[in-house]
């Protein structure tokens, strides 16, 4: 495939080594600096564009890449405000979008178990539960993208919590997600539910780039050929 990557800091980077040792072109290299070489002359070179840049840039280039027919999968988060226009114009163009908050394999296997774990315990409400999640201090945005999926996926289940909150809280509606920024960590995330008796944890650390990366990957694999709007529990057949 040749491949458009929207963002070429650590994370296209890293995207651009496992694609081109599975064989893919990188034809596009879109940063800051050269914001306006994504066009339509440019975007006709490419069968999809991966973007991983800020919330404050994604939804533009979501959208553009959508005006220009591009495939885009999209892996910045902290935006999702506006995902309902995005999905509105996306159907309108007939476009195709893959969305996820985190691309791991390892993390998406993850938010399975949270899911199933999250209905075990609804029936146990003497188990308070909480959410941590560590990055490292270049990342934009707190709660990541990644512990908001897994805390929505959590008052799925646990009904006696009304809503997350970033923060500790004296409320017991609140699901508090506590957020630390600490170099060089990629990324950890952590559920635990304790009673006075026992705890229960799961946990997942990433160890490098590489999972995330390897993901978004075989998602802009998954886009040939498709129309529609996606996520990777499609791509991997969850």
């Amino acid at each position: 495939m040749k491949i458009a990557l929207i963002g070429y800091g650590k994370m296209g980077k890293a995207i651009e080594e496992i694609a081109v040792a599975k064989g893919h072109e990188i034809v596009l290299k879109i940063d800051l600096d050269n914001a306006h070489e994504l066009n339509a002359a440019n975007a006709a070179k490419a069968d999809v564009a991966i973007e991983f840049t800020s919330p404050h840039s994604a939804f533009n280039n979501v959208m553009k890449c959508l005006e220009l027919g591009l495939p885009v999968v999209c892996g910045s988060t902290g935006w999702l405000d506006k995902w309902n226009e995005v999905e509105e114009y996306c159907k309108a163009q007939n476009g195709t979008l893959i969305y996820a908050s985190n691309y791991s394999i390892g993390v998406n296997l993850f938010f399975e178990l949270n899911k199933y774990l999250a209905s075990l315990m609804s029936r146990h409400p003497e188990y308070a539960v909480q959410l941590e999640e560590i990055h490292h201090t270049q990342k934009k945005d707190a709660p990541s993208g990644t512990a908001i999926t897994l805390a929505e996926q959590v008052l799925q289940h646990i009904k006696t919590k009304k809503q997350w909150v970033n923060h500790i809280s004296d409320n017991e509606e609140d699901l508090e997600i506590v957020s630390e920024r600490i170099d060089p960590a990629p990324g950890t995330h952590k559920i635990k539910y304790q009673s006075p008796i026992d705890d229960i944890e799961i946990i997942h650390t990433a160890h490098n780039r590489k999972g995330f990366a390897g993901g978004a990957v075989l998602a802009a694999e998954f886009t040939k050929g498709r129309k529609g709007i996606f996520s990777m529990k499609e791509v991997l057949g969850l």
